[in-house]
């Protein structure tokens, strides 16, 4: 599931809201050990672009 929301995240990745919503939904199907790759590889692949999305929706999965 994990490669799969990789993909879905690289392919909406031009548009800010698509790309938040997306995310949203994958932090709701993977399992706790496939967020913390997600939370990696997201930050290594569009901090550039997107961190502050990064920085609200993967605060609120840890509160």
């Amino acid at each position: 599931m994990l490669e799969y929301v990789k993909t879905i995240l690289l392919k909406v990745s031009f548009d800010k809201m698509l790309f938040e919503k997306e995310l949203r939904k994958a932090l709701k199907v993977l399992l706790v050990e496939e967020l913390q790759q997600l939370k990696q590889w997201c930050y290594d692949q569009f901090s550039g672009m997107y961190l502050l999305i990064l920085n609200k929706v993967f605060t609120k999965t840890q509160a």
